[in-house]
């Protein structure tokens, strides 16, 4: 038996049966009345109104959540507009003198009168600068021996510092030797030639004198007629020697400082002053100083000199402050605290600085009424001194402010102005109601009590 592979893979008809029974013909799809939406046979009318259909229905869904979202931004925003409103306009509060008592309420007037400020800044003891001194020879030569041998040595004036030999000096001595014989000679000859010897003289004396050769060097070498090899030079002023830059046998060139003589007698404490404290600083003020040397002592002086500029990194300004010194307690280099009262300019409007409440934007303080309300009022600040700040306007000096508990102040005056703001919205009637009145008709109705037993449908079944 063979079967014809074409018959096994050609598509099966099937014949449908008649109210006869008998076969007919295959039924052939009807393209028009498939109610398949989904079917792969749906016609293309089915398939434009589908589409048509499902277009409508998104567009129909966008515009809804638009509308919502507007409708609960517009709601939110209708229900937030009084709490700026009353953040920005705080309103006049009343409390009882017990409420104030018990929170810590105080008053203090306004003040119109100068106000001192005390400034305090740290400090140096440092060599006054006027009382210091160089000694600097005149002339060149070679350190031959040192009288004063290190530093800190006090000395007085007139004490030998060292002694130089000079070829310069050999030379003026001689001369001057020359010039006194000279003049012996012709002391008995013409008055000219007589004046030129003193002249020549009095010449050779002054160059001596001149290069810091003391006087009774001089006078010895006129009446001996002897030069000396070296000279010794003295300590021009007394003091305490601070540098010492040279040493025994050394050549030193005329102009080199060899050492340097403090009088510490009188010191200066140096302290740097911030710029905002510059106008409480004026030349001769008193200050008082304290050292950690002498604890609980305080050295009274005065402000001798300021400096015209201020130090652009710091944004401070040096000071110099003269202190005596008795004994020589305060040495050069101790740290020191400076403290001086400063009044700045003229009369001046103030409250207590607890009395200024600082909001960012501006600055509050409360004033009472003559009634006993508690006001709030809008200020201008101006300089702050040690417990006191300085009003420039919105205050007058017959006032009395608030000096504490003015937070607790504001926030009563806060919360008044937006309790008073919300009390015209729907549901937020905050009136008392009179006995005997009706509730508002937007406000809520109790659901009715149901007994044990009761049937709850029978109003319906009426």
């Amino acid at each position: 038996m063979t079967t014809d592979i074409r018959s096994l893979t050609a598509p099966a008809t099937f014949a449908s049966t008649n109210d006869a029974g008998d076969a007919g013909p295959a039924a052939a799809p009807n393209r028009e009345t498939d109610t398949s939406p989904f079917g792969p046979r749906m016609s293309r009318p089915r398939r434009v109104i589908w589409g048509v259909a499902g277009a409508v229905v998104l567009i129909a869904a966008v515009v809804i959540t638009w509308a919502t979202s507007r409708r609960q931004l517009a709601t939110a925003e209708g229900h937030n507009h009084v709490a700026p409103q009353a953040a920005a306009a705080a309103t006049p509060v009343m409390i009882t003198d017990e409420v104030a008592r018990r929170i810590g309420v105080t008053y203090a007037p306004v003040i119109m009168a100068p106000l001192a400020q005390e400034v305090r800044t740290v400090g140096q003891v440092t060599f006054d600068e006027t009382r210091l001194t160089s000694v600097s020879p005149k002339i060149d030569g070679w350190v031959e021996q040192l009288y004063v041998n290190f530093t800190g040595q006090f000395v007085r004036r007139g004490d030998p510092l060292f002694s130089i030999y000079s070829p310069m000096l050999v030379t003026a001595q001689e001369e001057l030797v020359l010039a006194k014989r000279l003049e012996t000679d012709v002391s008995s000859g013409t008055p000219e030639a007589a004046r030129g010897a003193r002249d020549l003289v009095a010449a050779a004396r002054r160059r001596l004198l001149y290069w810091d050769v003391p006087d009774a060097d001089v006078a010895r070498l006129e009446a001996t007629g002897e030069v000396q090899r070296t000279v010794t030079l003295r300590a021009p002023v007394s003091g305490y020697v601070v540098d010492k830059l040279v040493l025994a046998g050394q050549q030193i060139m005329a102009g080199t400082a060899v050492y340097r003589i403090a009088d510490l007698s009188v010191v200066w404490i140096e302290g740097d002053v911030f710029e905002q404290d510059i106008g409480l600083v004026r030349v001769g003020e008193r200050v008082r100083v304290e050292v950690e040397a002498y604890p609980g002592e305080r050295f009274n002086g005065r402000v001798e000199y300021v400096n015209p500029t201020v130090n652009a990194d710091s944004r401070t300004l040096r000071v110099h402050v003269h202190m005596a010194n008795p004994g020589l307690r305060l040495k050069p280099g101790m740290y020191a605290t400076i403290q001086l009262t400063g009044v700045a300019g003229g009369p001046v409007m103030s409250v207590p600085r607890s009395a200024v409440l600082e909001t960012g934007t501006r600055a509050l303080v409360f004033i009472k009424r003559s009634d006993g309300m508690l006001e709030p009022r809008v200020v201008v600040p101006g300089a702050v001194f040690s417990d006191r700040i300085s009003i420039v306007s919105g205050l007058s000096p017959a006032d009395t402010v608030v000096a504490s508990a003015t937070f607790l102040i504001d926030a009563e005056s806060n919360l008044k102005a937006a309790i008073d703001a919300m009390a015209g919205m729907p549901g937020m009637d905050t009136a008392p109601r009179k006995p005997g009145t009706t509730a508002p008709t937007n406000a809520p109705v109790k659901p009715p009590i149901v007994k044990p037993g009761d049937d709850p449908h029978a109003a319906h079944q009426r």
